[in-house]
């Protein structure tokens, strides 16, 4: 990591929130709105307008994230799909909402979220020059894996877990956010 990357990553831990709203940019690109544009969405705005991200934008709610998701950022978000949490072991989404355990979707959220814009090129770039296997130090402070798979770049969590990226670099007004097929889990 450089020292520019582990300075986004402290500016993100600022900004923990942003990670339950990874799934909002995929809405953004396919729109073809850009960062550039004075009224581009942020990560929030295109998560909940996704139609596939309603169980993250519940989380992200859940969570009291969605001023930090909104915030300028940047932030880069893996955002899981309703069909990747949906993977997970019956009652887990609906524990995880709980007040009681705000804290506990708040790691997991922040777990999904880096800080500093990271696009799909910059992640290939990092994974090519550290060997095949880049590491990426999550706003949570937890650690992702990222490597090729094919053309694919796939993202492997703290509990051995592979996750594809299904739909690279939606480009919101405050990050980017990578489509993922699964949700990452911290241990």
């Amino acid at each position: 990591m450089t020292p520019k990357t582990t300075l986004t990553a402290i500016a993100a831990a600022a900004l923990a929130a942003t990670t339950g709203l990874a799934a909002i940019p995929a809405l953004a690109h396919q729109h073809g709105h850009h960062a550039s544009t004075p009224a581009a969405p942020t990560i929030v705005d295109v998560a909940v307008s996704t139609g596939v991200h309603n169980t993250l934008v519940a989380a992200v709610k859940a969570a009291g994230l969605v001023e930090t998701l909104s915030s300028p950022g940047p932030f880069t978000v893996f955002a899981p799909t309703d069909t990747a949490f949906a993977k997970l072991p019956a009652g887990t989404v609906a524990t995880l909402v709980k007040p009681e355990n705000k804290g506990t979707l708040t790691g997991i959220l922040t777990y999904h979220a880096v800080a500093g814009k990271v696009t799909s090129s910059d992640l290939v770039k990092l994974i090519k020059s550290h060997g095949g296997e880049a590491t990426l130090t999550t706003v949570a402070g937890g650690k992702l894996k990222a490597r090729l798979s094919g053309d694919k770049i796939v993202i492997t969590d703290a509990a051995g877990r592979a996750t594809a990226v299904t739909q690279a670099d939606v480009v919101t007004s405050n990050g980017v956010v990578h489509v993922t097929d699964g949700v990452f889990l911290p241990a």
